[in-house]
């Protein structure tokens, strides 16, 4: 048997590879003992199958088991494919939010870097943003994986990045001493970094999370300012219900390109909005498949659940730098058809109230 072309795994992210010919290369790639990362070649003989061999189809990656947490532990070094050589363009490495624990961590390398940006500026062209305008986020920074994707963003559909410090995990430690008071004084303090930006800079383009965005709705002063300045709000993290996301649409910004995101560490990245929604649709998340792929399962037995049912949500992750199948998210979602490609689309998306024994707490992330 040939060995499969790992020029597949390196397609324009607008070229769509064929889904099953693309996790053979993956597995090729991630398998081979000249090309796959120290951590999955060890893994690997703790698997009771052969990836190169056994895993033929998309399918198929439902065999591997969730390693998910183990990614607490490793080595980042250890996360890189040797096929990227002795020196590879890694920009960072990143931690997962540490709601239900020690944080988890992943190696981004800059061509999926680059992957993911194109594809996203691709979807907020779709959504209308506007090209070349500076851009404000009020969004995690430092190890969270975020901050690095609004900075290229910005950089590439806009022309600058302003940015607010935001450290999620000090406000979930707030919030769980029953020291709420002081998580709100924290997020006021959030705003007021956001006033002095906005008050002297033109910010054409808002990424905020909707914990934030609420408590900024609810400030008469702010509201009338990004309504004078912003041409379009990117929202995501916590979930942004329904009622609240119509009410942002069409009433509090209602001349104002108006988006959401839906991503993790563990995905490596987001999933867009899917445009062309009406005002009462529901909020519709679309991977980059079938590099990021979602399931949604009863989460007692794996399965999934019918099309407009809901349930927990399980995200692949299968490119040339990263491998993640079926990582058991802390989220639940509304099942939906894709828009061609494998796996599901998402909406509605909500945490689940304990994940791993430990309750989740979302703060202002």
């Amino acid at each position: 048997m040939s060995s499969p072309d790992h020029s597949i795994l390196d397609l324009p992210f607008d070229v769509q590879p064929d889904p099953d010919e693309f996790v053979r290369a993956a597995m090729d790639w991630h398998f081979g003992p000249e090309t796959g990362s120290p951590f999955w070649l060890r893994r690997a003989e703790t698997l009771d199958f052969d990836p190169r061999t056994d895993i033929r189809t998309h399918a198929d990656l439902a065999r591997f088991p969730d390693v998910t947490g183990e990614l607490r532990h490793v080595r980042a070094q250890d996360l890189v494919p040797r096929g990227y050589g002795a020196r590879p363009d890694v920009v960072g490495v990143f931690e997962s939010g540490g709601t239900t624990g020690a944080p988890k961590r992943v190696v981004l390398t800059r061509d999926w870097l680059d992957r993911m940006v194109a594809w996203s500026n691709a979807n907020l062209d779709a959504h209308g943003f506007p090209r070349g305008a500076d851009w404000l986020g009020l969004v995690p920074t430092g190890p969270h994986i975020v901050g690095e994707f609004f900075r290229r963003s910005a950089d590439t559909h806009g022309t600058r990045g302003f940015t607010i410090d935001l450290d999620p995990r000090w406000v979930k430690k707030l919030i769980a001493a029953g020291r709420g008071a002081d998580a709100g004084a924290y997020a006021e303090h959030l705003l007021e970094q956001a006033e002095f930006v906005l008050t002297t800079q033109d910010i054409g383009v808002l990424t905020i999370t909707p914990s934030v965005l609420e408590r900024l709705a609810g400030r008469e002063d702010l509201v009338e300012l990004v309504n004078k300045k912003v041409k379009a709000i990117r929202w995501g993290g916590t979930q942004l219900d329904p009622d609240s996301r119509h009410l942002y649409r069409t009433e509090i910004f209602p001349d104002i390109a108006f988006c959401g995101n839906y991503g993790s560490t563990m995905i490596l990245g987001f999933a867009g909005e899917r445009p062309g929604l009406a005002d009462e649709d529901p909020c519709v998340f679309d991977p980059l498949s079938p590099y990021v792929t979602f399931s949604v399962v009863d989460p007692a037995t794996r399965e999934p659940v019918a099309y407009g049912e809901r349930g927990q949500v399980v995200v692949s992750h299968v490119s040339k730098t990263f491998l993640l199948p079926n990582n058991l998210e802390r989220d639940l979602a509304t099942r939906l058809p894709s828009l061609g490609g494998p796996g599901d689309a998402v909406a509605d998306i909500a945490p689940v109230a304990t994940f791993e024994n430990e309750t989740v707490i979302e703060g202002v992330y």
